[in-house]
């Protein structure tokens, strides 16, 4: 049982199963086997759009067979076949999803992709930790994926292609409408979701 950060490897490779044994309070990401370690909490302005986004998204989804999470909520993303603890070398956290292959949802969470994955950045995320998650989340099979940038009050969508790659769609900006593509009827007006 690990009950420390500090007792980490983090030259080491880990597996879903190492990643239940670990009790401590520190929120860590696991991609590829690597561990990354997330913010301890994230900032108003972050939680207002997560918020902001999840009654949009509450309101799309009553009357379709689909669930939204936020995170904290382990997203466990297999590669191929390999869906045994021990074979499971990525978990993330998005800070929402959206999963309609109610298959998928158990009661540690949601294995394999979600529909929908929306990362609202902070000022600790890396560009290699954006390029790290933008691969991870195109080879496992997301529909869409949305990164928003607060700062900037903008938000770049990716649509995944029939040859399963992530295809960039013109950026929306604070005051347009933000119209989801796998789900068509989803329409978020921006202005009411950056409201700083």
């Amino acid at each position: 049982m690990i009950t420390s950060f500090d007792q980490l490897d983090l030259t080491k490779q880990y597996t879903y199963a190492d990643y239940l044994k670990w009790q401590f309070k520190e929120r860590l990401e696991l991609i590829k086997g690597h561990i990354y370690e997330m913010s301890p909490a994230p900032s108003r302005l972050h939680q207002d759009i997560v918020w902001n986004l999840n009654v949009a998204i509450g309101n799309y989804i009553k009357g379709h067979a689909c669930k939204a999470y936020s995170a904290p909520f382990d997203v466990r993303l297999p590669i191929k076949d390999k869906k045994s603890n021990q074979e499971i070398t990525t978990v993330l956290q998005p800070d929402i999803c959206v999963i309609c292959d109610l298959t998928k949802l158990d009661d540690r969470g949601c294995l394999g992709a979600p529909d929908l994955v929306i990362e609202v950045l902070s000022p600790g995320n890396t560009s290699s930790e954006i390029s790290r998650k933008f691969n991870v989340y195109e080879e496992t099979g997301v529909r869409e994926y949305w990164i928003v940038y607060p700062e900037y009050g903008h938000v770049n969508i990716f649509l995944l292609n029939e040859l399963g790659k992530f295809v960039g769609q013109h950026p929306k900006i604070n005051g347009e409408i933000l119209q989801s593509v796998a789900f068509p009827g989803l329409s978020i007006d921006l202005s009411e979701v950056f409201t700083y």
